[in-house]
């Protein structure tokens, strides 16, 4: 059988690109052997853990084990589309994450927006030190934190609303306000850490484009809205893109600190039920049953953000 010309032209090419990249790969080594512990770390902690997925389809018994629990195959799902307190659970998940993901995810924009427009650089240090403090404090701290100062006796607030002649407020009690405390909170502890990434992504944008607007007698704010604003779309769209994957998060080690059984009604979310139900009454099951649920519905979530991004504004994370 004859070769063709062609044929010879592309598997000389093709072997060229297999010795190409094998080169790289020799020149490159140190830095794929830096990704080792990286990639070890991923398959021990995120990859291995999977294997426990199949709990979430078994009657488990922590004393008999994988092999000696019952498979009952989907009965833990139809438990939870079933369940009552878990149609609730659910959609306080999804109230308080969309609170958070509609009221706070423009803070660190703005943040970011104001800050590049100030001139002073030691101002802006300071300001920047000040908002990102509160990051690096536990939630545990912060909790104790709000509690003292917004409880009913004695408490800052509650101080300030009873000198102007109203009655104090168990915030922490009412089901009327813990969400409100979930969501400002959230905003206080993360949003001025939430900019660095804007603030980064503002840094680099090309600084012959302010000086080409203000030579053409653009002045801040429209360099701001023209220039600075389009110029982090992407990283805006990555990161909301990236949110959506975590909307069924809604803080569980934040709402674990602060809330009670009183609060449950509004304030139960997926992961402090998958607490309560996993280790409170060792339901392992049903808790794995209601994790794997979040984590596809956060996947799927992940997908539809990146095809309506890739629609909408003509870009995506992949």
């Amino acid at each position: 059988m004859s070769v063709t010309t062609t044929e010879l032209k592309q598997g000389v090419g093709t072997a060229k690109v297999s010795k190409n990249r094998w080169k790289l790969f020799i020149t490159n080594l140190d830095l794929y052997v830096l990704l080792i512990p990286g990639l070890l770390f991923l398959l021990l902690f995120k990859y291995t853990p999977m294997y426990g997925i199949i709990i979430a389809f078994m009657d488990f018994n922590i004393f008999d084990g994988f092999t000696g629990s019952k498979w009952v195959g989907l009965a833990q799902f139809e438990k939870l589309i079933h369940s009552e307190e878990f149609m609730q659970v659910f959609v306080n998940t999804l109230l308080i994450s969309l609170y958070k993901l509609v009221l706070l995810f423009p803070v660190p924009i703005i943040i970011a927006l104001l800050l590049n427009e100030v001139r002073k650089s030691w101002f802006k240090r300071t300001i920047q030190t000040i908002i990102f403090l509160p990051h690096f404090l536990s939630w545990v701290i912060i909790s104790g934190l709000f509690i003292t100062i917004l409880s009913p006796s004695g408490g800052l607030i509650n101080n300030v609303i009873q000198f102007f002649g109203g009655t104090s407020i168990s915030f922490f009690l009412d089901n009327h306000y813990f969400r409100s405390v979930l969501v400002f909170t959230a905003g206080w502890k993360e949003s001025g850490w939430n900019a660095i990434i804007f603030i980064a992504a503002i840094a680099g944008i090309e600084q012959e484009q302010y000086e080409a607007a203000s030579i053409d007698g653009a002045g801040r704010i429209r360099q701001m809205m023209h220039i600075t604003l389009p110029g982090i779309v992407p990283t805006i769209i990555l990161i909301l893109v990236l949110r959506l994957g975590y909307l069924l998060e809604a803080g569980t080690e934040q709402i674990l600190t602060m809330y009670n059984s009183v609060v449950y009604q509004t304030g139960d979310v997926i992961g402090t039920y998958v607490y309560r139900i996993g280790l409170g009454q060792q339901d392992y099951s049903f808790s794995t049953a209601v994790g794997l649920f979040n984590s596809v519905i956060g996947f799927l979530l992940i997908v539809l953000g990146n095809e309506l991004s890739k629609k909408v504004v003509k870009r995506s994370i992949w």
